[in-house]
């Protein structure tokens, strides 16, 4: 699964993108467990972040499979 981070995620994970390997399929809150693990900066973003899975923003009943690319989508503001 490639993880890509923005803006404050990508300054906490280090790097702008990670690969990390699920077996089968995981949930959205074992993606953040997984993330967290790798890089426990991640923690105080969980939150406000939105995880959006191949483009497309995920919610709490989304599944999540290797196959997939997961942004981390931190909370913009603009005006």
């Amino acid at each position: 699964m490639r993880i890509l981070f923005f803006a404050q995620t990508k300054d906490a994970a280090e790097t702008s993108e990670l690969e990390i390997k699920i077996s089968g399929s995981a949930s959205f809150d074992e993606i953040w467990e997984k993330l967290v693990a790798v890089k426990p900066k991640l923690t105080e973003f969980r939150k406000a972040t939105r995880l959006a899975r191949n483009g497309e923003y995920a919610d709490a009943k989304t599944k999540f499979t290797d196959a997939d690319e997961v942004a981390l989508i931190p909370p913009v503001s603009g005006g």
